[in-house]
């Protein structure tokens, strides 16, 4: 081996150990500058750093400690008929401004998809989508109109495709049923998949076989 090829072998493997910690350390420090951000203004509104002698760090956890404990009353108060008739008020208010509706709506909603087990979408299935032969991961909302069933023939279904890394953001799709392949997966792994970019599930194989797939072709896997 050459002299060349041994340090960029070495620089190359030494890059490739490096280069993800840095990466990670840079995320971090822009991550505690955000956080930083916004509880210092809260800081400084409810006067907190006078009770940890004007030490920030200090300062800054007791913040967090007191958001994390409201937020879990909160949580708890939401799962009990006095917060649900108290937070469903609030969130009529939201649904009078038509942007921030659709904002907090779609929001609202994949966050509830990750976190509980029960979601609104009816199931997760796969469609080919731009073009044959490429599979999208989509969530099924419910029946499309009645029109769009007459025009395709057969009963169509209205498909959700998120998009990736943010699944908040994606497009409404009417697919007859026939091209609509079911999933194993559930609503909540489906947007794990999607929040990740594939890499929670980089090994797996999704096969599409007579059994899955309602008119579709024999042995097709998608990775």
């Amino acid at each position: 081996m050459s002299v060349n090829s041994f340090i960029k072998s070495n620089f190359l493997a030494g890059l490739v150990l490096v280069g993800p910690l840095v990466v990670t350390i840079a995320i971090v420090r822009i991550l505690l500058s955000w956080i930083g951000g916004f509880l210092d203004p809260l800081i400084r509104g409810t006067r907190l750093a006078t009770l940890t002698a004007n030490n920030v760090l200090l300062a800054q956890l007791l913040t967090l400690s007191i958001l994390f404990a409201l937020i879990t009353v909160l949580g708890y108060l939401a799962q009990r008929s006095v917060g649900q008739h108290l937070f469903g008020k609030t969130g009529q208010l939201v649904t009078f401004v038509p942007v921030v509706r659709t904002i907090y709506g779609s929001i609202r909603q994949m966050t509830s998809s990750v976190v509980n087990r029960q979601s609104d979408f009816e199931s997760v299935v796969y469609v080919e989508y731009p073009r044959e032969g490429v599979y999208q991961l989509g969530l099924k909302t419910g029946t499309s109109p009645a029109d769009i069933s007459e025009a395709a023939g057969e009963r169509a279904s209205s498909v959700f495709i998120p998009g990736s890394p943010n699944p908040t953001q994606g497009m409404l799709v009417m697919v007859p049923e026939s091209q609509t392949y079911e999933s194993d997966l559930s609503v909540r792994a489906a947007i794990r998949l999607l929040m990740t970019t594939g890499m929670a599930q980089s090994d797996d194989i999704i096969r599409l076989d007579e059994t899955e797939v309602g008119g579709g072709a024999t042995g097709q896997q998608v990775e």
